[in-house]
């Protein structure tokens, strides 16, 4: 039996009479890609703000990593990863600084930091750079470092807010490459992109039009519903309907 890492049932948010998230319900499994997509207004951040425990839904329900959206919210963060597309770390800390520093907020012990510390440094080839401060590494580098982070604790699940945004696409897909290694080591990936190609290497993708799931389904099987070659002709048809402008 496939284990669920996240269960929502009609989630909504509402601000004032403004529904920004519409009763979406949807299961997500261990080790699974999922992208989560929608045009600026859809309802995504909205609604991703929700899962990892730091805005309150009006109504519905949610369990995240196995803890309740509304009761356990401190559990919900400790036990997931999250990565934004401004890599979440700190530029004036080195690279060993910024990996010693977010291990020790994810409650990692003295020993796993240092153990964790030293697999991480070789992993990703920056034995050389342990000393740089992140704001002098490029790109595509601080980007690996960023999300390597945010799993070092092995969450069950990580949350990436469009964290490709910006880079090249060579970067991009090396990238891609550590999010398929997570999935494998059963790390269950909820990523946001406005990268269509992107959501084309995702198991299941969603597609949000004015604050509900438009569409649910494996890139294969929505372009065969929606007759089309790629995920991005699918999303422009549904955006088109559009009504909304800004999350």
């Amino acid at each position: 039996m496939s284990e669920k890492v996240l269960i929502t049932k009609n989630l909504t948010k509402k601000f004032g009479d403004f529904v920004a998230v519409d009763n979406i319900s949807f299961d997500l499994e261990k080790g699974e890609i999922f992208g989560f997509l929608g045009a600026n207004g859809a309802g995504k951040t909205t609604a991703m703000k929700m899962l990892i425990g730091i805005s309150k839904p009006t109504s519905g329900s949610a369990t995240v990593a196995g803890f309740d959206i509304y009761k356990q919210t401190e559990l919900v963060k400790s036990n997931i990863g999250y990565m934004s597309q401004k890599f979440s770390l700190y530029d004036d800390l080195t690279v060993i600084e910024n990996i010693r520093f977010f291990a020790g907020i994810y409650g990692l012990s003295d020993k796993e930091i240092k153990e964790k510390s030293d697999i991480l440094i070789e992993k990703l080839e920056m034995k050389s750079e342990i000393n740089t401060l992140v704001a002098s590494l490029p790109l595509g580098w601080k980007q690996k470092l960023s999300f390597s982070i945010a799993i070092v604790h092995n969450p069950k699940i990580v949350f990436l807010d469009e964290p490709t945004g910006g880079v090249d696409p060579a970067s991009r897909r090396l990238f891609w490459d550590l999010i398929y290694e997570a999935a494998h080591n059963g790390t269950t990936v909820f990523v946001t992109t406005h990268y269509m190609d992107e959501a084309e290497y995702c198991n299941r993708v969603s597609i949000m039009v004015d604050g509900r799931i438009e569409a649910l389904d494996s890139p294969f099987n929505l372009k065969k519903q929606f007759k089309v070659n790629s995920i991005d002709e699918v999303f422009h048809q549904l955006a088109r309907k559009a009504t909304r402008q800004a999350d």
